[in-house]
């Protein structure tokens, strides 16, 4: 019987293949047009046969990527075929389908790692490495007390080592009464901003004997899957919030700088959210009015289980988005306009030369995380109202 899970992934590769292939047209048209215009400048007999030999090797790879695009999406189109029958057959299999599902897919990155990159069954190739899918890097495990900033702030695929991001910020302005027929007056113009990014590679690797390579029988691929997504994971939420210690700083004092804070300090249009400290996490879990209130109110749909007069807060380690244990910190704003996250390309791996009885199979991500609107947030320093600030 054919296995859907498998079908599934292979459709998924092969769209992405597709989606690979029709960017490079984009670029190979992009040159054509380039080569055109400098066909007409060339100068001399000698550039001209220089442009139109670029022009011809252009032509060519043009049709061998739309060869290739054709049959991707005829092969596309007959595991989608294959997908809808598996699906319509399979049997009902309850809490055992997801296991199964795991199972297989652990197994083929097991028999890419055994074989040392030879075997490819339901993986495309990245650079002589394997790609590994966000889907895989997600497994089922137990519950761990880990938080993921990239879900709170805005993410952007870029196809370059660097670039520039426009920013249009909103004039502010409003429409003046004229009378009929009147001449138009001039409104008020926005503003362009443009952030510069440059994405940085960050790396390591993770040393297997080749003795548990030839064995076969441990779990090496679990090995992989969990330490390259903690890292990849560990270096984004790092950077991310080393962006929210740049915020302009604010010292707030009590819960009337609180409160103070959120009403009048950041602009309405803002999702403020509240990434603190643990320990300034703790001080407001205890901050209480007049009449015995707790700041913090109980709402079970956060992973904090808090929320601050409606704002979700999120509780960060302390050297996290501090600098040492005890720091009452926090970054509070509008974390989505305030950072980007540039990604360029996912967490991979790869076998690497080593001089010892094994491998070195590295690990690889390219991203940047750059300061957006400076007004969506502040870095704040919490103290007690009755104690005076220095």
């Amino acid at each position: 019987m054919t296995n859907p899970v498998l079908v599934g992934v292979k459709l998924k590769f092969k769209r992405d293949s597709l989606t690979t292939i029709e960017d490079k047209l984009k670029a190979l048209q992009a040159k054509y047009s380039e080569l055109e215009t400098a066909l007409g400048d060339a100068e001399t007999e000698e550039d001209l046969s220089a442009i139109e030999n670029d022009i011809n090797a252009n032509d060519d790879e043009i049709k061998k990527q739309e060869e290739e695009k054709t049959k991707l999406e005829e092969e596309i189109e007959e595991l989608e075929k294959e997908l809808e029958a598996a699906n319509r057959k399979k049997p009902n299999l309850g809490g055992k389908k997801n296991m199964r599902a795991n199972v297989e897919t652990r197994e083929a990155i097991s028999s890419y790692v055994r074989t040392k990159g030879q075997t490819r069954d339901g993986f495309t190739s990245v650079d002589g490495g394997a790609l590994i899918p966000e889907e895989l890097l997600a497994p089922t495990k137990e519950l761990v007390d880990v938080v993921d900033l990239t879900q709170y702030v805005r993410t952007v695929p870029v196809n370059r080592g660097s670039g520039k991001y426009p920013i249009i910020k909103k004039s502010n302005g409003k429409m003046v009464f004229v009378a009929e027929l009147a001449k138009n007056p001039e409104l008020a113009k926005p503003t362009f901003d443009e952030v510069n990014f440059d994405i940085e590679t960050y790396r390591g690797y993770i040393p297997v004997s080749q003795e548990v390579i030839d064995d076969a029988d441990y779990d090496i691929t679990g090995l992989i899957v969990e330490d390259i997504k903690d890292q990849d994971l560990n270096t984004k939420n790092a950077e991310i919030a080393a962006i929210f210690k740049t915020a302009t700083a604010k010292s707030v004092s009590g819960l009337d700088g609180i409160v103070t804070l959120i009403n009048t300090d950041l602009k309405q249009v803002y999702n403020v959210k509240f990434f603190v400290s643990a320990s300034l996490f703790n001080e407001l879990d205890l901050l209480k009015d007049a009449n015995g209130r707790y700041l913090l109110q109980d709402d079970i749909t956060v992973a904090s289980g808090k929320r601050i007069k409606g704002r979700e807060v999120v509780v960060l380690d302390d050297d996290m988005i501090g600098s040492a244990k005890d720091d009452l910190v926090g970054f509070v704003g509008d974390a989505k306009e305030f950072c980007t996250l540039f990604n360029r390309k996912q967490a991979s791996v790869k076998w690497v030369d080593n001089d010892i009885y094994g491998q070195l199979l590295a690990g690889f991500v390219r991203f940047d995380v750059k300061k957006v609107d400076t007004e969506a947030g502040y870095y704040i320093t919490y103290s007690d109202a009755a104690t005076p600030q220095v």
